[in-house]
Parts: structure tokens; C-alpha cells; sequence
């Protein structure tokens, strides 16, 4: 009796595993197709990259006197090289895409690669301007996004009411946009990642517990929609595994 649920448990991870790589395999196509519609130059940017990085690593194995141990490699690098253009350019769009749409930085910050703790439109106006908590190593980080002279009094007002609770840690505050002290959507995750570390895992928690308590203070604020293109994100979660 055990051997035969040890055998159908087997099997059923074995067909888990096959659905799951068939879904992935269909996301990147799916990705593929629609890039490939919008972007005119993603097959010759992606030639390119397998030609030149394989034929370096290829070229390689003739000058060491190994080009049959070589050419398997080369081929290999040089997919991979054509795949990290693919998702660098899928990425390209789908912030392009995202940039100036309301509920689009809480969307970049669901994307945030890390330990990051992200809770969303803390403080809010009804017409769509938000300012989204992040906590992580540096400390408090508050994004702001919306009309900037807004933004700019929910950000004083919220930075106020943390700055009561959590004493010397460091807040930061970044308003998204392409103005003059502004940071881009598509930086905003380089941005955070340069934002020096001030606190440990355990301080980071201590911390999340204190602002748990402090509530939201939203204003009916209506929920954004999803940045177009967004759907697209879900290859870059399945490039970033591989």
C-alpha cells in the first residue's frame, strides 16, 4: 500500500514538474511574440549576442587546440548572451509602458529583487497619488508617486508620523518621475539598491512590528490599475531563476 502512494506521490511531482516547465516555456513565448511586434530590433540584437559570445568562446577552443570541447560551450554561452538581451529588452518595454500610470511604482516595488518589506499607499489622495513604504537594510524608504506638488506634502505628513515611531533610522523619500529631482521608474530599484545599509535582519523586523501598528492613512484612495504590459512580468521572474 505505502509503495504504491510512494509511487503515484512520484508521479504526480514528475507531472507538477513537466506542467510547470510547459507554463514557463509558454511565457517566454508568449513574451517573444509581443516583443519581437514592438521592438523591430530584438532578433538582430539577439543574433548579435549569440554570434559575437559564442564565436569568442568557440574561437577560444581553436586557439587552445579544443574546438570540440569548445563549440558546445560556445553554443551555450552564446544562447544565454541572446537570452539576457531578450529579457533586458522585455524589461525595457514593460517599464516604458508602466512609466506615468497611475499605480505603477507600487507595481516596480512588487518587482524589487531582495528582501524588501513593501507596503502599499500608505498615504493617498483621491486623485491617485500615492506614497508606498518600503522597509529593508537602509532603513525607511517612502516612493511617491503622482502630481509632484502632491506628492510633496503627503511625503512631509507621512515622514512626520514614521519619524515619531522609529526614532534615529533613516528615512528616505523618492517622488517617480522624469523631472529635475525626480527617479525614473526604471530606476528606481537601482536607486534603492545604492542606498547604503544601515540596519540588520533582525532590526529590520523590530522595525516592521512598530510601523505594523501605525495603520494606513489612505483617504479612500482608489485602487490604480495595472500598468499596461505588466503582465509581462512574469518572464523576467522566470529569466532571473535561470
Amino acid at each position: 500500500m505505502a509503495a504504491g502512494q510512494d509511487k503515484a506521490a512520484k508521479k504526480q511531482a514528475r507531472s507538477a514538474k513537466r506542467a510547470a516547465r510547459k507554463q514557463k516555456f509558454s511565457q517566454i513565448i508568449q513574451a517573444f511574440t509581443m516583443q519581437r511586434k514592438e521592438d523591430k530590433a530584438l532578433i538582430p540584437w539577439m543574433l548579435g549576442a549569440f554570434l559575437v559570445v559564442g564565436g569568442v568562446v568557440a574561437g577560444l577552443g581553436f586557439l587552445t587546440g579544443m574546438p570540440w570541447l569548445m563549440l558546445p560551450l560556445g553554443i551555450l554561452t552564446g544562447v544565454m548572451a541572446a537570452m539576457i538581451v531578450f529579457g533586458r529588452r522585455v524589461q525595457r518595454t514593460v517599464y516604458a509602458k508602466a512609466d506615468g500610470q497611475p499605480g505603477a511604482a507600487a507595481w516596480a516595488l512588487d518587482n524589487l529583487r531582495g528582501k524588501w518589506r513593501v507596503t502599499h499607499t500608505v498615504a493617498a489622495t483621491t486623485q491617485l497619488d500615492a506614497v508606498h513604504r518600503v522597509l529593508g537594510g537602509p532603513g525607511v524608504i517612502l516612493v511617491a508617486e503622482g502630481s509632484p506638488h502632491r506628492v510633496k506634502n503627503l511625503l512631509a505628513q507621512e515622514k512626520k508620523r514614521i519619524s515619531r515611531l522609529v526614532g534615529d533610522v533613516p528615512i528616505y523619500d523618492f517622488v517617480i518621475g522624469n523631472d529635475e529631482g525626480q527617479v525614473p521608474l526604471r530606476k528606481l530599484q537601482r536607486r534603492l539598491m545604492k542606498l547604503p545599509r544601515n540596519l540588520k535582519g533582525k532590526q529590520v523586523d523590530a522595525l516592521e512590528a512598530k510601523l505594523a501598528a501605525l495603520g494606513n492613512n489612505r483617504a479612500a484612495m482608489p485602487k490604480g490599475p495595472q500598468p499596461a504590459g505588466a503582465k509581462m512580468r512574469n518572464v523576467q521572474r522566470t529569466m532571473r531563476r535561470k
